[in-house]
This record gives structure tokens, C-alpha cells and sequence, in this order.
């Protein structure tokens, strides 16, 4: 085959090994061999392990060769986010207090992934337990965005977004509690969805903040985040917060979007989120390629007026309260007893000094500011005049999301990140600059709505995303507006946006 398999979408992969025109076993050792030549200077990947990939394909080749009936995802090779369990394999969370840590068990969307016949390649890097939105704050390594080597690529689902846009890896899953999904596709060219909160399984996803982590994909194309979305979405018993519904038609809205008719569709722009007034902290270019496709819209037959929401402006004081205080209830469980690290048991000392020596050296100082924030706001005398008013400001976030729906507008947009990717180490020792990367994401998450990033052109040579959010269990509809954005824009460049990758002749 002349063309690099590595540059190709997942669905024109499937197609292929569906035709016999590709192995799973070529096109396997086609990522293996980009992995190993090109991820030592991106740092996207915490463990591969080439031979059980291959042998995973083998199998799937193996039972497409005896004319056993395969799904459209068999063959495709994945990479996971280290914050799912997989059973045998090592699973972080990109934290040395979980470092060599081999799960006895699968993550629900692992399962499900397998029950595709996707192959994994393997895990990719992140932020600590998903707290941050550059992947600087990974225990083990930063990761760096295929655009410019110099820069983050987001996070905290940056190793994912860096393994996609870099072509080592057709299409990964993520996870996004405040934008972690949304944000990182956003700065590498990607589509990323954050599906409706309970719509995709939290079974065997390590807990940052149990009331908003939610799995989701991370793909070249929307039609293929949709598919890898179909595959895991769904209901799980065990998971008390998943929905007892079935899973929306999400390809088939990303087909009907990218024919080009948005006769009928109502859009809102969100003024709180970079609109008139509210532009401090925004890029230009920024604003610019947003209002661009927000024009492209009303050319394809959107009706398309400002909306006005706002508790979106609290957003962010009230996440940097919630998640954190669940943050220090659930990552209590790693005190280094049961699974992972373990310091100074010699005999010598009890059993909490151990847990306070595992606990000091094994979580990083992002973590550990967050166990102290949340501790403090949950804390009694404090409970009520902080937790207790951020959940009121969820409150009203979520009647704003009403407000907006009943108001007649069928989704909202926004930019997803209020600029594109910084430079590596610009914001480390700034906190409230690094969370400031998620005040666009921020709303959707803590209302519990789908939200879609899709790429909408270049600002000074790199990306810039459109979020695209829709009402509770209504994904379809941003699948849908994601895809006629990506179409339209792909029919005005003549090609797709990670194309601009390979005719540059980037290579990190």
C-alpha cells in the first residue's frame, strides 16, 4: 500500500482492513514503528507493548480470516489514557504513588473496546490524576504538541491528544472533569466530545471528581469520534451514575451533519464566553476563527443569535471548589497499604507514618494543593460559605443551560479554549493562569451536557477549536454541527486540518 496508514482517519481504516486491502498486523507495526521513532520527543505514551498489540492483531486477522462476522472498529488499533484500569497492564494516572501498579481487572469502556476488536496500543500520558490542562503535571514526563515541540498540548488528556495529532495513535480515548477532552483537542487540531455526564461508563476509571469525570473520544474526524463513542457509550450496572438509556445515533448525525444542511438549526453564542464585554483573557485569532465559523454556520442554514448566560462568569471559582473536594475524598483510598507505592515500611514505623511518607513522595504538588483545597472546603465552619455555595452556583449554571433551551436555541457555541497551545513551562508556576485554560469548558461540565471541540482553522500557525454544547442526552445534535463546521472548513481548505502536520514536515 503507497499511502502511510499512519496518516489515514480510523473509518478509511477500517474500510480497508474490511476489504483485505490492510492487515491489523501491518497497520499495528505501521504505529509501533511511529511510535518508536517519533515519541521519545513527544512524550505521549507512559507504556507500550508492541508484541501483545501484535498478537492481539494477529488474532483479529486470524478470525476476519475464518469469516467470523467483524465490527467497523476490528483491527483499528487505540491508545487509552493511563486513568483507565486494564487488566495485566500498568496503570498510573500518571502518578508515582500508582507507579508499576498492574489492575487485576478492566475499566467498563477497556471491555468494550476489546469487545470491538480494537487493538490497544497502549497507555498514553496525563496530568496526575487528570488535574491540570498542560500533561506538565505528569509524575513521570511532559508531553508536547506535535504542532510546535515547544508548547503543551493541553490537558490533562494532553498524552492522547499528542498520540492522535501526531499520528501515533488513528483515535484514543480521554477523559474530561472540567475540559480535560475538549480543551486538548482544541490545541492540537482534534475533535474531542465530552459526552452527557453518566452517558459512557465510570467503572474502572481511576475517580478525580466522581460527580464530573466522563470517558470520551479523541479523533482525527468526527464521524470517527462518533463511532469510537457509539463503542463505549452505553448503560452499566455497575456504575450507579450511568444512564439507563440507550445510546444515541451518534454516526449517522455526524453523516446527515457533513452533508451540509443546517436548515432549521438554531444556534446560540454564548456572550459570557468571549462575546462583547467578556473578552479578557481571549486571543484575538481566537475570536476570530470562532466568529468565522459561527458565520459559516448562518451560511449553511443556522439561525444563529447571542445568548446571554450568566453564571457562566462563576464557573470557574465554583469547579476549582467542587472537584477538589471530591478529589480529597477519593484519593484518600491511595495511602500505601493496598496497591502501589509503599515508603519506609521497614518495620520501624507505623502503619500512618507509612502512609504519610507514600502519600508525601508519591502524589506531585499539583495534587497535593488540590487534597488541601478541597480538604479545607469541606472542613467544618467552612463547609457551608464554600462547597455549599459552589453547588449553588452549579445550580444556577444548569438553569442557565435551561434558560437557553427553553429560549428556543437547539446548541450553544463558544471557543473551547480562550487561546492556543502556550509555551512549555509558561504557566507551571501559575495557577490560576493554568486553570484559566478551562473557563470555556468549565460551564458544560458542571451542568452534566455534551460538549463537542472541532477544529476551526489556525491562529498564528496553530489550532483553534469551536465548542459546540447541546442539552442533556442530545450528543447527536453537536455531533451533527461538529461535522457540516468540519466539512465546510475541509471543503474551504481543501484539506483537513492535521494534514497542515504532514506538509510541514513536522516531526518532533
Amino acid at each position: 500500500m503507497d499511502t502511510d496508514p499512519t496518516a489515514l482517519d480510523a473509518v478509511e481504516l477500517g474500510r480497508r482492513l474490511a476489504a483485505g486491502e490492510l492487515s491489523s498486523v501491518d497497520l499495528t507495526r505501521a504505529f509501533l514503528d511511529r511510535i518508536a521513532e517519533r515519541d521519545a520527543g513527544l512524550g505521549a505514551y507512559l507504556h507500550v507493548d508492541g508484541d501483545a498489540a501484535l498478537a492481539r492483531a494477529a488474532e483479529i486477522d486470524g478470525a476476519r480470516g475464518s469469516g467470523v462476522e467483524l465490527g467497523p472498529l476490528a483491527g483499528v488499533p487505540v491508545a487509552l489514557k493511563d486513568v483507565f484500569v486494564t487488566e495485566g497492564v500498568p496503570t498510573t494516572s500518571g502518578s508515582r504513588i500508582l507507579e508499576g501498579w498492574r489492575p487485576p481487572y478492566d475499566a467498563t469502556v477497556t471491555t468494550r473496546l476489546k469487545a470491538a476488536g480494537t487493538v490497544l496500543l497502549g497507555k498514553t500520558n496525563m496530568d496526575e490524576f487528570a488535574m491540570g490542562s498542560s500533561t506538565e503535571n505528569s509524575a513521570y514526563r511532559p508531553t508536547r504538541n506535535p504542532w510546535d515541540p515547544d508548547r503543551v498540548p493541553g490537558g490533562s488528556s494532553g498524552g492522547s491528544s499528542a498520540a492522535v495529532a501526531g499520528g501515533l495513535a488513528p483515535w484514543a480515548l480521554g477523559t474530561d472533569t472540567g475540559g480535560s477532552i475538549r480543551q486538548p483537542a482544541a490545541l492540537t487540531g482534534l475533535v474531542g466530545h465530552k459526552p452527557t455526564y453518566g452517558g459512557v461508563s465510570r467503572y474502572g476509571m481511576i475517580a478525580f471528581s466522581s460527580s464530573l469525570d466522563q470517558a470520551g473520544p479523541m479523533a482525527r474526524t468526527v464521524l470517527d469520534a462518533a463511532l469510537l463513542h457509539e463503542a463505549i457509550g452505553g448503560h452499566d450496572p455497575r456504575d450507579s451514575t450511568s444512564i439507563d438509556a440507550p445510546v444515541p445515533v451518534l454516526a449517522e448525525a455526524a453523516r446527515r451533519g457533513a452533508g451540509g444542511d443546517l436548515s432549521g438549526l438554531r444556534v446560540g453564542v454564548v456572550r459570557e464566553l468571549g462575546g462583547e464585554g467578556h473578552t479578557d483573557g481571549y486571543e484575538p485569532g481566537v475570536l476570530a476563527r470562532v466568529q468565522e465559523a459561527v458565520a459559516l454556520l448562518e451560511r449553511l442554514g443556522a439561525e444563529v443569535r447571542e445568548v446571554s448566560c450568566p453564571a457562566f462568569d462563576l464557573a470557574l471559582p465554583a469547579y476549582y471548589l467542587i472537584a477538589p473536594s471530591e478529589a480529597s475524598s477519593n484519593l484518600a483510598r491511595f495511602e500505601g497499604v493496598r496497591f502501589g507505592l509503599r515508603v519506609g515500611d521497614d518495620g520501624s514505623r507505623s502503619l500512618e507514618e507509612v502512609m504519610s511518607l507514600t502519600r508525601e513522595q508519591g502524589f506531585g504538588p499539583e495534587v497535593k494543593r488540590r487534597i488541601i483545597l478541597g480538604t479545607y472546603a469541606l472542613s467544618a465552619g467552612y463547609y457551608d460559605a464554600y462547597y455549599g455555595q459552589a453547588q449553588k452556583v452549579r445550580t444556577l449554571i444548569g438553569r442557565d443551560f435551561a434558560a437557553a433551551w427553553e429560549s428556543g436555541v437547539d446548541v450553544l457555541v463558544s471557543p473551547t479554549s480562550p487561546t492556543v497551545a502556550w509555551p512549555i513551562g509558561a504557566r507551571v508556576d501559575d495557577p490560576l493562569a493554568m486553570y484559566a485554560a478551562d473557563l470555556c469548558t468549565l460551564p458544560a461540565s458542571l451542568a452534566g451536557v455534551p460538549a463537542t471541540s472541532v477544529p476551526a482553522g489556525l491562529s498564528g500557525g496553530l489550532p483553534v477549536g469551536l465548542q459546540v454544547m447541546a442539552p442533556a442526552l442530545a450528543d447527536d445534535r453537536c455531533y451533527r454541527v461538529a461535522a457540516a463546521v468540519e466539512a465546510a472548513l475541509d471543503d474551504a481548505r481543501g484539506h483537513r486540518l492535521l494534514d497542515e502536520l504532514d506538509r510541514r514536515g513536522v516531526a518532533p
